[in-house]
Order: structure tokens, then sequence, then C-alpha cells
């Protein structure tokens, strides 16, 4: 057997493991979907007409349409905190010292995780798309747009997920490893996700354009309910790109590290 087809066997084995423990304990799992899914009932019902009537095309009920996607990006950086606490309680537990004594590839314990995250966080923005849709969420993307709004999520997905199973593996407890996620998760606000950055004031303003969400909203926004994208589309792509660079050589250094200890 080949080095590569090892590695990918133990792979999808740590894959296996970590989906099967998702469904013994879907806590997690629901946290990542319930917090989203709070905000867009919070932000549409309670919200969203004293911040619709401020935002062009986005009155009389249309807030949803607006709201949406950022609340749709909300449920990916959700997701890197169960990830960050999943990756931490393996790796103080112990149970990761008794796997480096088998026969196991170094790599399939980070992309087993990495995969199987990835996989509960895909899950859990689709929920939160089919709740958007049945409170009055209407896109009028056509087939090709959907495909790009999926690949752009998945991108953000693993960007966050690498990042947070780095988190995960520089904690010294799963409680500090739930808290240091935190941030990601409402950083959208920050962003263009509820109003534009145009009405801001201007050093928030600032900070919300060069952010990384909000290149990423925007072209969401933009391809899930045909506004303009301009260059935020490339800008989105770039750093999704960079982050899962800088989280992977990140995560695969702490989880070398450790091996040293």
């Amino acid at each position: 057997m080949s080095t590569l087809t090892h590695a990918f066997g133990d792979s999808m084995t740590m894959l296996r493991r970590n989906l099967r423990h998702a469904l013994r304990y879907p806590s997690m799992t629901f946290s990542v979907v319930a917090m989203p899914v709070m905000m867009l009932l919070l932000f549409t019902y309670a919200f969203g007409g004293a911040l619709g009537a401020g935002i062009p095309g986005a009155g009389d009920g249309a807030y949803i349409d607006y709201v949406a996607p950022g609340i749709i990006l909300m449920a990916a950086t959700a997701g890197a905190v169960a990830t960050a606490v999943g990756v931490c309680v393996d790796m103080t537990e112990g149970i990761v010292n008794r796997f480096r004594t088998m026969s196991i590839s170094r790599a399939a314990f980070l992309t087993g995780h990495v995969v199987g995250s990835a996989i509960q966080t895909l899950i859990a923005i689709a929920l939160v798309i089919g709740v958007a849709v049945a409170i009055g969420f209407r896109p009028d993307a056509t087939a090709v747009e959907w495909l790009a709004a999926i690949g752009l999520l998945i991108l953000l997905t693993l960007a966050l997920t690498w990042l947070s199973a780095g988190i995960g593996l520089v904690s010294r407890t799963p409680e500090s490893a739930s808290n240091t996620p935190m941030p990601l998760t409402f950083l959208p606000f920050l962003g263009s996700a509820i109003v534009p950055t145009d009405s801001m004031p201007t050093g928030l303003r600032w900070f919300a354009e060069y952010q990384p969400f909000t290149p990423v909203i925007e072209t969401l926004r933009g391809l899930l309910m045909g506004t303009g994208i301009g260059n935020s589309g490339y800008l989105a792509l770039a750093w999704c790109v960079g982050l899962i660079v800088v989280g992977h050589f990140w995560a695969r250094a702490a989880f070398d590290r450790t091996a040293r200890r």
C-alpha cells in the first residue's frame, strides 16, 4: 500500500469517527444552527422594520433579502467553535497520544477533524437557508450563481475550520477553545451583514470595509440576490484561500509541536 493510499484510508477512518461523535452528541451541532436561526428571526421580525427603512430596496418586509446572506455566513462562523472544542477535547483527553502509538498517518487526525467539521457546518448552513426561505427569503440566483455561492461557502467553511483547528490545538482547556473563536462569530456584524458599511461612522466604516467578511458577504449577496459584486468576488476568494493556507500551516505546525513534547 502506498503512503498516499495509507494516509487517505486513515483520514477516512478519522472522518467516520468524528461524524459518529457528532451523531451521538448533537448538542454542539444544534448550537451551530440555533444561534444563526435566532439571529435571523430577531433581525427579521424585531429590527427589520427599522433597519430596512434606511436601506434602499429593503423596506416593506424585504429586509430579510438583505440580511439573510449575512446570517447564512454567520452559520459558517458558528461552526468554528464546535471545531475548536472537538480538537481540544481530543488533545486534552489523551486519545491523540494513543493514536501516535499506532500505525496511523500523522495527517489523518487533522484531516478527519477538518473534513468532518466542514460537513457538519455545511449541513447547518443548508438548514439556515431553509429557515430563511421559509420565512420569506427569496433569492433569484440562477443555477450557475447558486453553484458559485455554494463554492464560496465551502471555501469560507474550510478557511474557518482550519483556523479553528489551530485554535483547538493551542488551547489548554475546552472552555478556552470555545471562547477564543467567538469573535469570529460576531465579526460579520461589524461588516455589511446587517446594514451597509456607508451608513457607519468613519472609523467603523473603514474597519468594516477592509475586514475579510465584508467582501464575502457582498459576493454572496450579489450572487443570491443579483446585486452588484464589483471587485468583492476577487477579494473574497483571496481572503478565503489565504486563510486556508495560513490555517492549514498553523494547525500542522501546532500539531507537530505537540508531538515533540
